[in-house]
């Protein structure tokens, strides 16, 4: 499956639609979204896609954000949401706790955690672990980007929006 990955989109209406549209021609299954979405609004620009998100330090209004994740078909998952696909188990939290978020990783736990919040883009290996940071689709004076991750190849794709 190839899963979307995107963090701290901070409103930024025209780079959500460029990141929708990049997940779309590469066929993503479903988009995971890390958390800092800010507006409730800015969720609903997703709306042609299998959105699943978490909450990150920035959305403060958890109630209408909920809403907006209802009235697209989303699914909103709370601090932290663990899956599996293909047989990887996947751990995803926005990464607020730089302890919490390195005891994730260093646990052994999951093949793979996804986490947000630094705006730095990660794709690295720590022991049997695939560590994935997608960077910010907001920019903040620095290049925006999402990923894309194929739990068949297990590799990895930053996705710049220009």
């Amino acid at each position: 499956m190839k899963i979307g990955i995107i963090s701290d989109s901070h409103d930024h209406s025209e780079n959500i639609m460029k990141a929708v549209k990049a997940f779309k021609k590469k066929k993503a299954g479903q988009v995971i979204h890390l958390g800092d979405y800010v507006n409730p609004a800015s969720v609903k620009l997703f709306k042609d896609i299998k959105l699943i998100g978490i909450f990150g330090n920035n959305d403060g209004d958890k109630f209408r954000l909920m809403n907006s994740f209802s009235e697209i078909g989303g699914e909103i998952m709370g601090d932290f949401y663990e899956f599996e696909a293909d047989g990887m188990k996947i751990a995803c939290y926005h990464g607020t706790e730089p302890q919490l978020r390195d005891s994730l990783i260093a646990s052994g736990t999951y093949d793979v955690v996804m986490f947000g919040h630094t705006h730095e883009c990660v794709n690295k290996k720590s022991g049997n672990t695939i560590v994935l940071n997608p960077g910010t689709c907001h920019g903040f004076r620095k290049r925006a980007t999402v990923m894309l991750f194929d739990t068949v190849s297990k590799e990895a794709e930053i996705i710049e929006l220009k």
